[in-house]
């Protein structure tokens, strides 16, 4: 049976991202590893020690650790059962003495933005691990994207007369319903559950409040590089990335390498991020934004992130050169 598009997709944005950031013999070390299901991308960027941390870690049978390492693995494999956004690694693996080049969180690290206090927990886990100059990146929900989908309903709702808040987003490749009727966008808690189209599993997730992982991962030691809405990416890495999507089998885009209408729709409801450790000694210092104008930025998207928080006819209109209320989505979901 034929993967989904969405699986197609998903699978596509993560081997892109490894194949930009590994390099060869890194150490890495991949948060919520889901049993290694990404060794094989690994072991195509000639990584030279794969750690997969998870809370189920130990559902990896010796049998397949055994095959990873010794077979068709080019790299020493290990799992660790640690819930990375509630254990303390910096406590349980000093003994080991890991230190990744990579870390990666390639799913669920939405999950943590349940609570401030798990996210504070994932990202100092993160700087724990990384050596001076690693880079931690993966992919997240693009809550500006969803959330902005979301308003548009609830204005239409409002246009009608109608008084009840609709809870779902609709499309003809998935369902978003939230789990509490609201209009506002709370920090952390604002949990949904994701359906694609003709598939019966529902992924339950949490809105990734941007400017607060920008704030909790500088907290953590951790500098922002980037986020970015998933189409925007594939954009600008097309002539790279077009042939990947091109042999996946299915129709996800068009003779020119260009995304289809539904490929945009599913990659639009995520993002990359990249954070990187910073390294004292690195001369020149890795190119970061300056931090005043970060500064300025963040502010500038909790202000408009908070203006969800008042009634509509007090909200300040936002800058039209400022890419959505919560981090970027894409071009054609932007408020202005």
């Amino acid at each position: 049976m034929a993967a989904a598009p969405h699986h197609l997709l998903y699978e596509f944005a993560k081997a892109a991202l490894i194949k930009i950031f590994a390099f060869p013999y890194a150490t890495v070390c991949d948060m919520y590893c889901n049993g290694g299901a990404d060794t094989e991308k690994w072991a195509d960027a000639q990584a030279g020690r794969y750690i997969g941390i998870d809370a189920s870690a130990s559902a990896v049978s010796s049998d397949d650790r055994e095959l990873w390492e010794n077979k068709w693995k080019p790299f020493t494999t290990e799992f660790i059962e640690l819930n990375p956004s509630a254990d303390d690694f910096e406590a349980q693996l000093q003994e080991k003495g890991i230190q990744a080049d990579i870390v990666c969180c390639m799913q669920n690290l939405q999950l943590c933005f349940e609570s401030e206090e798990h996210a504070k927990k994932l990202l100092n886990n993160v700087s724990s691990l990384l050596k001076p100059g690693g880079y931690f990146f993966g992919i997240i929900p693009d809550s500006s994207t969803i959330w902005t989908k979301y308003q548009k309903n609830v204005e239409a709702s409002h246009n009608k007369g109608l008084k009840v808040v609709p809870n779902s987003i609709r499309s003809d490749n998935y369902t978003i319903t939230f789990e509490i009727e609201e209009e506002k966008f709370p920090f952390f808690g604002k949990k949904y559950q994701l359906k694609f189209a003709n598939e019966a599993m529902v992924e339950n997730h949490c809105l990734v409040h941007f400017p607060s992982l920008m704030r909790l991962a500088r907290e953590a030691g951790l500098e922002y590089v980037e986020i970015q809405n998933l189409t925007e990416f594939y954009d600008d890495n097309r002539t790279q990335f077009a042939p990947m999507l091109g042999s996946c089998g299915a129709n996800l885009v068009d003779p020119r390498g260009k995304l289809i209408a539904r490929s945009y729709d599913i990659l639009g409801l995520y993002s990359t991020f990249v954070f990187q450790k910073p390294d004292p000694d690195a001369i020149p210092p890795v190119v970061t934004p300056d931090p005043d104008e970060e500064q300025e930025r963040l502010w500038r998207q909790q202000a408009a992130a908070d203006d969800l928080r008042r009634p509509q006819s007090e909200v300040i209109p936002i800058d039209p050169d400022q890419k959505g209320i919560l981090g970027p989505g894409p071009a054609d979901m932007r408020l202005n």
